[in-house]
């Protein structure tokens, strides 16, 4: 059986989720339910990174342990993934035994086959993003991302990353879906032409005591970010004996897709490869580095900017997959977008309320005045312009499939909007309201041709909604698991299965900004 891997990056537990959270775990937990409606096993790994100097702070500020705080902060997050839908096989903790027996046992086989050394270091440091930069990586004083940093000089011990970089260099030239977008990846192979640096993977203890200690060195904990990436193999039984043939399969067998946001790019694509590098372990098949929702003002939106929209917020206004829905719908991924509650309402109302639910009122509610709540035959031969929607409804899952399998939902999507927009020409064009009264076998195959291209669309639409698409699907009388196999098919609803109308599926929002 084919099978499909996909993380999402794993998350600071430091404070709640935000709306770019919610994007990146949504959007991952979409492309796995499209893997498994193809007949797919899938995996889909995500998580908390609770280790290093933000969580010590955060932890501190309110009083707690670090473990404390992870473990109270950890179920906030189970708890909103959750009421968003968010399917994961492996919600992982950096605190696990397991991964922390794993990093070190990492840690000691670099240390003995010389690719870790100790050195003394002098150099600026960003506690927010918990990396050291130089001088020259520096945007008027700050970090790339705008933060402070701050002079430090101490011993550390350094992963000897420089030795990789040309082999980095051509694995990226001769896998181009390895780091995607396409802009993503030259981006990468542009900083990989610049010397590379070594990375210090420790942290003194008298400085940082909150972390996975150096086996070799007691006074030191590990870096962060040596520590977080590897959870997504450590995720998948690696240096673990007693899982090695979990992860023979689902990481060697079944080569990852990383789906991270851009801002967390370069540990991805270059620290997170050299260290497999080194490790003699296979490198994931795609890191996708996919783009930010920015706020009205054009900035980043983030905690500390105080300008983070919560999800959940925004799933009480307009509901759990309506939401998903516009997450997917609006931002092609890779690209930054703008998010204002405004442009979620917009985006519902119109493809929702005004596209899909009003033809599935439309229709369900024709065929229960006229056809007794039974889905009526299709006559053969067609007419000319049934036969031309049937003709835009064939192929219309092979298309979606194209698009999920080139890490493209939007596009997706898109193709059965494109559908659906056709199909309400189509039902305008004919108006099955006037046919019931003067023709009424007409009416049958307007109303009949418009319940597939519903159950085809609910269909390919429930990896984004499944939910409201469960509804839809019992609506217009198809009651199998969904299955793509059944998506290819456009004629499948028995004549006479039982089609029900009911309360508008996507009500309209009413919204108003706060003056």
């Amino acid at each position: 059986m084919p099978r499909f891997y996909i993380t999402t990056p794993i998350y600071y537990v430091n404070d709640l989720p935000h709306i770019g959270h919610a994007y990146s775990t949504v959007t991952a937990d979409v492309l796995a339910r499209y893997h498994k409606l193809f007949g797919e096993e899938v995996r889909l790994l995500t998580g908390v990174d609770e280790h290093g100097q933000k969580v010590e702070q955060a932890a501190a500020k309110r009083g707690l342990s670090p473990q404390a705080h992870c473990d109270e902060m950890q179920e906030n997050w189970r708890k909103i993934w959750l009421e968003l839908g968010i399917e994961y096989d492996v919600f992982f903790r950096t605190t696990d035994a397991f991964h922390k027996k794993a990093v070190q046992d990492c840690l000691q086989e670099l240390w003995d086959k010389g690719e870790i050394y100790a050195e003394d270091y002098e150099g600026l440091y960003s506690v927010s993003e918990e990396i050291f930069y130089t001088e020259k990586d520096l945007v008027d004083g700050k970090t790339p991302q705008g933060n402070e940093v701050v002079p430090i000089k101490e011993k550390n011990y350094f992963f000897r990353m420089s030795r990789y970089q040309k082999e980095l260099i051509a694995h990226i030239e001769k896998n181009p879906d390895f780091v995607q977008p396409d802009f993503r990846r030259n981006e990468v192979l542009g900083f990989l032409r610049q010397p590379l640096h070594d990375l210090c993977i420790s942290r003194p203890k008298a400085r940082l005591a909150w972390g996975i200690e150096i086996p070799f060195d007691k006074d030191y904990v590990t870096y962060v970010w040596f520590d977080a990436l590897l959870n997504y193999a450590t995720g998948m039984g690696y240096q673990q004996k007693e899982r090695a043939q979990e992860f023979q399969t689902w990481w060697v067998d079944t080569p990852p897709v990383h789906l991270i946001g851009k801002d967390i790019l370069t540990t991805h694509a270059v620290y997170w490869p050299t260290m497999l590098m080194a490790l003699g372990v296979p490198l994931p098949k795609t890191i996708f580095g996919h783009g930010w929702w920015l706020a009205a003002d054009g900035g980043k939106m983030s905690k500390s900017k105080g300008n983070a929209v919560k999800p959940l917020d925004l799933k009480d206004i307009v509901g759990v997959d309506s939401l998903r829905y516009f997450l997917i719908r609006d931002i092609a991924l890779g690209n930054d977008s703008t998010f204002a509650p405004e442009l979620v309402v917009s985006r519902v109302n119109a493809d929702l309320a005004n596209n899909l639910g009003n033809l599935l009122a439309r229709v369900t509610n024709l065929v229960d005045k006229n056809f007794e709540g039974a889905a009526p035959a299709l006559p053969s031969p067609l007419a000319p312009e049934t036969t031309s929607l049937f003709q835009s409804l064939e192929g219309l899952a092979n298309r979606v499939r194209e698009k999920i399998e080139a890490l493209d939902p939007q596009g997706a999507v898109v193709q059965v909007v494109e559908v659906l927009n056709e199909a309400n020409k189509y039902v305008g064009d004919r108006a099955p309201w006037k046919q019931v009264k003067t023709d009424l076998p007409a009416a049958a195959e307007t109303l009949g041709a418009c319940l597939e291209v519903l159950r085809v669309a609910g269909l390919l639409l429930t990896p984004v909604m499944p939910t409201k698409m469960q509804e839809l699907l019992q609506s217009v009388g198809w009651t199998p698991k969904p299955n793509f196999a059944d998506a290819r098919k456009t004629r499948a609803i028995p004549v006479g299965a039982k089609v029900t109308k009911g309360d508008p599926l996507f009500p309209r929002v009413e919204w108003k900004s706060e003056p």
